[in-house]
């Protein structure tokens, strides 16, 4: 069920709302709430990261290693 929302938004930026929606051929209610539907979903996936970061500490007290150590770490064990 769709509601009406009232927002005090700066004049540059509803100039640019107006413009971006012509443009994009949609409307501003509907460039809003995609905007947050992606917020939502990016605030979920970080949840989930916090948690795995969490669990990480159980098994070991090593800190967790950067994606490029991991990779690192992972070619070195496969090539030999």
């Amino acid at each position: 069920m769709n509601k009406k929302l009232t927002l005090n938004v700066d004049e540059s930026l509803i100039d640019f709302a107006k413009t971006y929606s012509k443009e994009s051929n949609q409307s501003i209610s509907n460039i809003f709430e995609k905007y947050l539907i992606r917020l939502k979903t990016e605030t979920k996936e970080e949840k989930i990261s916090e948690d795995a970061r969490e669990l990480y500490g159980i098994i070991s007290k090593n800190e967790l290693p950067d994606k490029k150590e991991m990779r690192k770490r992972f070619y070195e064990k496969n090539i030999n």
